[in-house]
């Protein structure tokens, strides 16, 4: 038996009543009349929030990490809050720019950036390129000079493995990603880029893993980095992003500024030049618990060891729990101050074993076929890693603020799915 949903896992704005939940001034049942189910719904004054404080706890260069959740919307609403946008893909730095996102307010990731997505960032003009490997500047020695000139910063590995999950640690030495400073090839990497006619080297970036609680493999970290750097005339240090978020009730994480202070302080304890900007790039902590998915109950089956509750979306909309075992809560729209006594497995409707949303999800003793639930903290890596598995269309996206509330990515129809037919 669980109590009612933790308001603590909603989004700002939210406002529980008897028999619904309103986000951001409009009713999530009338949100899933009028636009259908699975929907995502963000509360734009928390993402506008989440961003401006970012925005204000680290240096001018701070970025969204735009891998979290990604769209137009979303685009614009981070860098009108202060934000740059950081990108990993020519997918996504073509949606940057489409979006009207300026060239220098966007910073380019990967570790295997494509010809034309280097040449892309240099004709551009973006604001960083963050070098990951020895064939990239290889590359980069014939795209830059002669007139054209790039700012980037080189990603290392400092040996840190982040307490997280082992698909999302990139700090250890085994990693795709970045230049190792124990093997030396960090090193190596900033001389040969430094040596580079149109390069300018503004530092290293340092990015530790994923969905991290504690605040220690940070400032482990970060005494690396200061140490490795201390003769190199850096203005700028990246520490990534990876910062974690309360996903089910009783987990805690810190909250942006404070992750910011830690650093800090970290950095001054270390003798890091108080020259140096400390930026960062938040995605999960920014996203994350702006939103939630509704979902309509379609089917109840009870067996000897459980009961199965499946709703019409699943693994296709969040992929999350069958990739990492990530944990959810659920509560039910109609009753959402009612005592859940009632233990199921909420699965999805695809055609997997594996296709489970939460394995023991708490919901009132009256929820069944037909019946609204919600999932929360749904804001990262739902969408921007939806797939069609099954021929599933993706949900519609729905930002609400004021009592007002506007698709900003409509639901995908069948057609859709069927334009790439040749």
């Amino acid at each position: 038996m669980a109590e009612p949903i933790d308001v603590a896992l909603l989004p700002d704005t939210a406002q529980v009543r008897a028999d619904d939940v309103h986000v951001g001034g409009v009713s999530l049942r009338w949100l899933a009349e009028t636009f259908g189910t699975p929907l995502f719904v963000y509360d734009e004054a928390t993402l506008r929030a989440r961003c401006a404080e970012a925005a204000s706890a680290f240096d001018e260069g701070v970025a969204f990490a735009s891998k979290a959740f990604l769209c137009g919307a979303m685009a614009r609403v981070a860098v009108e809050e202060g934000l740059y946008l950081d990108v990993a893909t020519g997918g996504e730095l073509d949606l940057a720019l489409r979006s009207g996102v300026p060239a220098s307010r966007i910073i380019l990731h990967g570790n295997n950036k494509s010809s034309s997505e280097l040449a892309t960032a240099v004709d551009a003009g973006l604001h960083r390129v963050v070098v990951d490997n020895f064939d990239e500047i290889d590359q980069l020695s014939q795209l830059v000079g002669a007139g054209a000139s790039l700012d980037c910063l080189v990603r290392i590995t400092p040996g840190v493995e982040a307490h997280t999950h082992e698909f999302v640690r990139t700090g250890q030495e085994d990693s795709k990603f970045g230049f190792s400073v124990a093997a030396g090839d960090a090193r190596r990497a900033i001389e040969r880029l430094t040596a580079l006619r149109g390069v300018r080297l503004h530092g290293v970036h340092s990015h530790i893993g994923s969905q991290i609680f504690e605040l220690d493999g940070y400032r482990e970290s970060m005494a690396i980095v200061a140490d490795f750097t201390r003769e190199d005339d850096f203005d700028e240090l990246c520490v990534g992003g990876g910062l974690g978020v309360p996903y089910v009730a009783g987990e805690w994480a810190p909250s942006i500024t404070a992750w910011a202070e830690s650093l800090r302080s970290s950095a001054r304890a270390n003798g890091l030049d108080p020259a140096v900007r400390l930026i960062a790039e938040p995605g999960r902590s920014i996203v994350a618990q702006s939103a939630l998915t509704i979902y309509q109950v379609g089917t109840r089956k009870r067996i000897a060891a459980r009961t199965y509750l499946a709703v019409d979306g699943g693994m296709s909309d969040n992929p999350r729990p069958v990739l990492y075992g990530s944990g959810y809560e659920a509560f039910d729209l109609a009753r959402p101050e009612a005592v859940r006594s009632q233990a199921v497995r909420l699965v999805g409707k695809h055609c997997e074993s594996g296709d489970v949303i939460i394995d023991e999800a708490w919901l009132p003793a009256e929820t069944g076929i037909g019946d609204l639930v919600a999932t929360p903290v749904t804001g990262a890596y739902g969408y921007s890693m939806a797939s069609n598995y099954n021929r599933v269309p993706r949900p519609a996206v729905v930002f609400v603020r004021d009592g007002d509330a506007r698709v900003v990515l409509r639901r995908e129809t069948f057609d859709d799915l069927a334009r790439l037919e040749a």
